[in-house]
């Protein structure tokens, strides 16, 4: 299926491993042309050079804190000297916040700053110029919302959602879709090093919740980011769509 993004500028934060690093990939492999984020020059750096191997146009590197105040403006000021627009946002910077004890107001900010504030106001950065091309896919990576701990990671998940929805019946009518995509366990730094950090841990999680029977590949879930940036899927918008394997259950 020719999913019509030959072109399509994309924009992908927390792209130097894991998810946004596949997701990158993917987007470059269906002809994008790639802006990639992240703070880790060093990796970001792999990542553009694997591109460029492939035959692919090498991305415009940004290294950048998205968390800072002044991150957004930059970023897209950098991509809209580069490529004059931006046609896809995918937000996939965040990470897990466990806390010991209850969490202090700092740590409580810095979670809600990274996993919430960033991804909403790159979006609101680049929204006015998606009206104006009345094109535009925003696609947030989240979390679930069904914690089993105190976690500072997850609320923002829940407030991600929430205004994703929200802005969606807002720049509907400008051709532009905002969605959410939970990933469930799949191989990435976040998993295979902190949660699930070996195959005995891993084989037993699986036992226990997966009814696919294993752990999904970054690609499982790129492929619906794929999707979803694409004309093709225009119908969908503030949605919330989990990449689980059916782990997720609506009631235990």
């Amino acid at each position: 299926m020719d999913l019509k993004l030959a072109g399509k500028v994309a924009l992908v934060t927390g792209a130097s491993v894991g998810l946004g690093r596949a997701i990158a990939q993917m987007l470059a492999e269906e002809g994008c042309r790639l802006a990639i984020v992240a703070r880790r020059e060093d990796r970001l750096r792999n990542v553009a050079d694997e591109i460029a191997a492939s035959g692919r146009e090498r991305p415009l590197m940004i290294v950048a804190d998205v968390t800072q105040h002044d991150a957004a403006a930059r970023i897209r000021d950098e991509v809209l000297a580069a490529f004059g627009r931006l046609d896809i946002l995918v937000n996939n910077a965040g990470g897990s916040r466990p806390f010991d004890g209850l969490g202090t107001r700092q740590q409580w900010d810095e979670a809600m700053a990274l996993n919430f504030h960033a991804g909403r106001e790159l979006a609101h950065a680049f929204v006015p110029m998606m009206q104006a091309q009345k094109f535009g896919r925003i696609i947030n990576l989240t979390g679930g919302d069904e914690p089993l701990a105190l976690n500072g990671g997850i609320p923002p998940n829940g407030a991600t959602h929430i205004w994703a929805k929200s802005l969606s019946r807002v720049v509907g009518k400008d051709g532009i879709t905002v969605n959410s995509i939970p990933p469930g366990r799949l191989h990435s730094e976040q998993i295979d090093q902190k949660l699930l950090p070996t195959e005995e841990s891993q084989r037993k999680w699986v036992a226990e919740n997966c009814p696919a029977g294993y752990i999904g590949e970054p690609e499982d879930l790129a492929v619906l980011v794929a999707f979803l940036a694409s004309p093709l899927a225009r119908y969908i918008t503030g949605q919330v769509i989990h990449v689980d394997g059916g782990a997720r259950r609506f009631s235990h």
